[in-house]
Parts: structure tokens; sequence; C-alpha cells
């Protein structure tokens, strides 16, 4: 039980020995009196606290048998670096796997619930830049929360570190968005390997630019058998950086002149980086930055326009994420935010949603309250961990990611159950 900051109680029960991994359990607090209850199992605790002895002592009510139990509080046991944390229910394991097309190896986490499977199976693919295998930003780890949710609910996934991060070749600067199709293309063959695999049930669950990726590689020959969009891009990538341009502008509160001038200015820069050659374009990149900031000198001038004229960035310029996706014959789940401001639902989701639904009627797309582009919820939902607010991963979104992945495969649904 996890105290959240709008002064409620996250809670879920574990029971290791009948396989029960974080059940759903809504608790209830009146004064030192308890209520726990798991629709899930059809049970209820109803308990008194005593706060001298730390302990829980009341009911346990299942299937109409009541059993007295009390329940003491143990601490955790003690982490003693960043790196370090209680072993997970399932096998973990150091993974490499090839990119035949670029040459390139890539290393990852393999993630294998228990028993002899075969399991269905996601791969994780992360948004913009660089990043690891776990989309580490601060202390939240998106991408290891989500490979943690699914495992413990009976799904392999792979999460791997992005070119030129970690063990993982090749360089994030020079591949493309159409490059990356190949990556997960690499790692859905690898998961074909896996004997705990079910061949049959590999999908892929992509974030922004990972997203669009997924759908790419949807609409390729052998396509993964899902495909879970999370704030994926549904306009040209030029008009996402204009979008997100404006999002940070008006986060500063410039004024409105102001905002349409850096607009206009930064329009017309990308549209030379699309235009023109690399050499013509940093020339004139290079002469442009150094008007709009007379302060820098010479080697920082060429510093950012080497940041904007990167092979990624001429292509995702030039990106239309709705151009394939008439290819796309999955199901896919189109999934966003209501509080995201970097890919706003109603101009990204919306445009793949309609896309999507004129010719693939296995399309289904929610938008969630309060979730921003990281699928946090608002941060009276985060956690308190030593007195401080903790990010995590938006449970609502978890659990519709797993519920839709029930519903895809009725007959195999205890691969997925709570």
């Amino acid at each position: 039980m996890v105290p959240l900051a709008n002064g409620q109680y996250f809670a879920a029960l574990d029971v290791p020995a009948q396989k029960v991994n974080r059940m759903v359990t809504e608790m209830t607090v009146r004064g030192d009196s308890v209520l726990l209850y798991m629709p899930a199992a059809g049970s209820r605790y109803a308990a008194r606290f005593d706060a001298a002895k730390r302990e829980l002592i009341g009911v346990w009510t299942q299937g109409g048998v009541k059993s007295p139990l009390r329940l003491r509080y143990a601490p955790m046991p003690s982490l003693s670096g960043p790196g370090t944390r209680l072993a997970p229910p399932y096998r973990e394991e150091e993974v490499a796997f090839d990119n035949a097309v670029s040459r390139l190896n890539f290393s990852g986490t393999l993630t294998v619930p228990p028993g002899t499977g075969p399991f269905s199976a996601v791969v994780l693919v992360s948004d913009l830049g660089a990043q690891d295998r776990d989309g580490t930003v601060g202390n939240y780890r998106m991408m290891g929360a989500l490979a943690d949710y699914l495992t413990r609910r009976g799904v392999v996934v792979l999460r791997y570190d992005d070119r030129g991060v970690g063990q993982s070749g090749g360089s994030t600067a020079t591949a493309t968005t159409a490059m990356r199709v190949s990556d997960v293309q690499g790692a859905i063959n690898f998961l074909r390997s896996r004997l705990e695999v079910n061949i049959a049930r590999i999908g892929v669950v992509g974030h922004g630019e990972g997203a669009n990726v997924a759908l790419l590689a949807a609409g390729q020959p052998l396509p993964p058998a899902f495909v879970v969009s999370l704030a994926g891009y549904g306009l040209t990538g030029e008009q996402t950086l204009l979008q997100q341009l404006l999002m940070q502008q008006r986060a500063q509160k410039l004024e409105p002149a102001a905002m349409q001038a850096a607009y206009e200015r930064r329009r017309t820069m990308y549209s030379i980086i699309r235009l023109t050659n690399p050499a013509q374009a940093r020339a004139i990149v290079s002469n442009m930055l150094r008007q709009d900031q007379p302060g820098l000198d010479a080697q920082a001038i060429q510093k950012a326009a080497s940041q904007l004229l990167t092979p990624w960035q001429r292509s995702f310029l030039a990106f239309d994420p709705l151009e394939d996706l008439n290819e796309v014959r999955c199901p896919v789940l189109l999934l966003s935010g209501t509080a995201d401001e970097v890919a706003p639902a109603e101009l990204h989701q919306v445009a793949l949603e309609k896309e999507l639904k004129s010719f693939n009627r296995q399309t289904v797309a929610k938008r969630l309250p309060g979730v921003n582009h990281l699928f946090q919820p608002a941060k009276s939902e985060w956690t308190l961990m030593n007195g401080e607010l903790s990010p995590l991963f938006s449970p609502v979104a978890q659990e519709t990611i797993r519920q839709w992945l029930v519903d895809l495969d009725k007959p195999s649904k205890v691969l997925f159950s709570k």
C-alpha cells in the first residue's frame, strides 16, 4: 500500500504461491478501519489497524468463507544503489540481436513470465532521440515500467537500447525513421527464434516516433500480429517540430509577435534543410543562427547547425506518417493522453485514427484523461516515496493495453490475466 499525493492510497495484492501479481485492490480507510476489496478474486479484507504494533487484524472473506487474518508490516529490503531493486517474479535475460540490413548488433533485455509458454510477446520501441532500453528520463523509466507490467501478466517483452546507446551499434543521429523499421524487424525475428514465444502473437508497442516505426513495420512483409501506438505522430515531421516549438514558446509566455517571428524563422530554416543539398543548407543555416544569436562563437554555431542537419533531422522533416498506413492490416490500438503537449491528440491521434479507420476495421482509438506524453497520470496520482513525488506509468493506460490484448484473443486470455 502506497500513499498518493491526493490523500488516497494505491494498493495491490501479490501472492507468489498462486502466481498472483499486483492484483487491483480497492482500499478504503476510515480512522483505524481498513477495507481492502479485490474484485478479480471476489475477496475482501475488513480489518483494524493497530498503530503501535503496525499490523492489521481482521477477517478475510472469499466465496462465502470467512477466515481470521493478521497482516504484519515488514520493511522492504534495503537497496544500496540506484540500479538495484527487488528480484521480479519473472526471468530477465540480457540478450543481443542483429539487424542484417544495417549490419548492426543491438543489446537489450528479454523478460519472460514464469511457466513454459508459449507466450504472446511484444517489442518496445522508443520515441525521438537516443534512448536506453528503459526509456529513462530522470528517475522515470517508461519502457522499463511497461515491460514489468506486461511481463507480470504473461507477456514476453523485448526492450533494447537505441542505436549508439549502451552496447547497441550505429548512431541515432544517422538513423532515419524508415531505417528504424529494420531494427524492429530484427527484434521481431529474434523473438520468433525463442521457444517461449508464440510466433503468431508477436506485436510491437511504440511510443511517439516509435509508434510510427511500429506502424511502418506493420505494412512490411512478415508484419507483427498487432501494434499499440502510444502518442504516435499524425502530422508530418516538419509540422510536428513546428507545433512543438509553439508549445515551448507558449510555456515561456512570449509575446505573440515574437512567437510568430520565431515560428516563421524556424519554418524557413526547415524548408532550407529539406529542399537544399547538405553543403548549401549548412552555410545558410549557420548564417541564420549567427544572426539570431550573435553572442554565440563560431564553434557553438557549427555545433548547433550540425544538430539541425543530421540525416535523421532531414528525413524526419519530410516524413509523412499517413503515407503508407493503407498497408497496415493488423489490429491497432491508438492511445493518447489529454494532457499531451508534445503530440496533442486532437492533432496527431485524430489524423492517425481517421486514416487507419478508413480501411482497417481493427483500429481502436482511446484518449486517457490527464495523461501526458510520457504516459504519466496527473501529479495528484503519483506515489510518495520518502516524502517526494515519484512519477509512474499511468495505471489506466497499462490496464487499457492489457484489456485490449485480452480482447484480441479471447481463447488465450489466461496469458493476460490479472
